[in-house]
């Protein structure tokens, strides 16, 4: 099987969470794109939510005209979040679910219970030339409803992978293996993220149809002690030893 190059978008929004902890001017998201880009980053991934809790709109207008990476707009299926993207116009848009009480995205986004909303949404999306990803639970139902609907990619949760331990670490990672599989015989582009580190990453890089992983907190977190561009080149080779170890159908490493 062809093992295509896998890209690594990544999510700054914790370098906005440090900077709204003091509601100051810094650290600058930007500044964290630049160096990121010279780590290896091949996108750069932004959340605007709804209550403004780290990425505010200066950031998300700044990133678009000053970074040189292809910008992924994380953002709720709502009528303000589609005004700014069509506005900014980011290369892509992922559709998330959001709730104003979580600490973090907490699950996929339901599109088979929501498909003429985000639909409409899709459409509108696309009638702009912004393309559409939608942040899904690895399930069958969903990779299926994304499909019907004209999505372009799909991201799956990694969550629960993440967050598993022993024989159930092993079963999530089937479960996101298969469904990857099924998206990409539909005509996917398959990315995946949520939980992931640098200690878990390998196993979901060498799985051939995921051509993007979404990494943010394990990153930013490491960059507090190596600073931005290392965070991300150590990433960086992590998920390329992945891909060639599956290229050469290397067995795993525990």
């Amino acid at each position: 099987m062809r093992v295509p190059p896998i890209r690594l978008g990544v999510n700054l929004d914790h370098v906005a969470t440090v900077r709204q902890a003091r509601r100051t001017t810094e650290p600058d998201p930007l500044q964290a794109a630049i160096l990121a880009e010279i780590g290896g980053a091949d996108q750069i991934t932004i959340h605007l939510r709804e209550d403004r809790r780290h990425i505010n709109d200066r950031d998300l207008r700044l990133m678009r005209e000053g970074c040189q990476l292809p910008l992924n707009q994380e953002m709720g299926v709502t009528a303000e979040m589609l005004d700014i993207a069509c506005d900014l116009k980011p290369d892509v848009a992922c559709l998330v679910p959001e709730k104003r009480e979580e600490v973090t995205t907490e699950g996929g986004l339901d599109i088979a219970g929501n498909a003429e909303r985000i639909a409409s949404a899709t459409e509108r999306l696309h009638g702009e030339g912004i393309k559409v990803s939608f942040f899904i639970d690895p399930t069958d139902e969903q990779v299926r409803a994304s499909s019907d609907i004209g999505g372009d990619a799909v991201e799956l949760h990694t969550g629960e992978y993440a967050n598993a331990t022993g024989a159930a670490r092993g079963s999530q990672l089937e479960r996101i293996r298969a469904m990857a599989e099924v998206a990409d015989r539909l005509g996917l582009d398959v990315h995946a993220g949520h939980g992931l580190t640098y200690q878990n990453v390998g196993a979901v890089a060498r799985v051939a149809q995921v051509v993007e992983l979404n990494i943010g907190h394990s990153i930013i977190a490491r960059s507090i002690y190596t600073g931005i561009t290392d965070a991300v080149a150590s990433m960086r080779v992590l998920m390329d030893q992945a891909r060639t170890d599956a290229r050469m159908d290397v067995p795993p490493q525990d």
